[in-house]
């Protein structure tokens, strides 16, 4: 039997070191995001209203429908990975989703990877200034891409790659469901990470197993590539924060570095965090 978490949260917050991190453990399987919530979410709208023949399914029918999209997807893993039994889909999206995953999964958690704002538009500047001969396809217009003041208001607005994740999971972090929730801090990861993980195993359920935190590896290559953003997906060698200045201007850094609700409690969330 399949066991489904999920992991979500904001970009450039660590969910790609940690899905490199469980896939150490057999019993597990982990990646960057797949092509489940895009079907997912497109097979909810055919069965809603838009559909004039929706009227024949049920509740029962649409929630084996909704569970078979999973099934579908992952029993080819585990065939590629028989060891395996519990998978943790990833996509920024899911907490937009929750109350479905909940009828859906009702044992299933979401492990939402988060950080400060401000520093994640600094690493996905760093990233566009790593691949300056690139056009990044992160952006829709080059009146977006022209300076890094554009670049960060568009990243940030509710649409986007970063505005649209930071939404999601601020509902779901305020909703009914946020028990389901953990909440766990990039910083407090790459500095503790065993102690982080052990926490993650706690609240999964799941027995403890020894992870090898100094040769952490994963990349996705090609989709990085197709993206024009070379790196985004990649994690290699030890477990360590790495300290250097901000390459934001100042301004530009203020105004996102308070957007970080998660430390000011108020939810029902569990929270892994050396900041309360």
């Amino acid at each position: 039997m399949r066991t489904y978490h999920f992991i979500a949260g904001l970009p450039r917050s660590g969910s790609t070191l940690l899905a490199a991190i469980l896939n150490q453990n057999p019993a597990f399987r982990a990646g960057m995001s797949s092509p489940v919530f895009g079907v997912f979410n497109a097979c909810l709208t055919a069965m809603g209203g838009s559909n004039e023949y929706a009227l024949f399914l049920n509740d029962r029918q649409k929630a084996n429908i909704s569970r078979g999209i999973f099934d579908g997807y992952y029993s080819a893993l585990t065939d590629a990975q028989p060891t395996g039994r519990v998978f943790f889909d990833t996509n920024r999206m899911w907490p937009a989703r929750l109350p479905a995953l909940r009828l859906l999964y009702p044992g299933a958690r979401i492990i939402c990877c988060v950080r400060n704002p401000a520093w994640i538009l600094d690493s996905i500047e760093q990233l566009i200034r790593k691949n300056a001969l690139d056009t990044s396809r992160m952006f829709g217009s080059d009146a977006e891409r022209i300076s890094v003041y554009s670049r960060t208001e568009a990243l940030m607005h509710k649409g986007r790659l970063v505005g649209s994740a930071f939404l999601a999971l601020k509902e779901a972090y305020h909703g009914a469901d946020a028990k389901a929730l953990l909440l766990l801090d990039y910083d407090t990861l790459v500095t503790h990470p065993k102690d982080a993980i052990k926490l993650v195993y706690l609240f999964l359920g799941e027995p403890d197993f020894e992870h090898d935190f100094e040769n952490v590896s994963y990349q996705a290559e090609e989709f990085d590539t197709q993206l024009l953003a070379k790196g985004l997906h990649q994690v290699r060698g030890r477990v360590e924060k790495r300290v250097r200045p901000t390459i934001l201007p100042p301004e530009v850094f203020q105004k996102y570095a308070g957007m970080n609700f998660w430390n000011k409690g108020g939810s029902l969330a569990h929270t892994i965090s050396a900041r309360k």
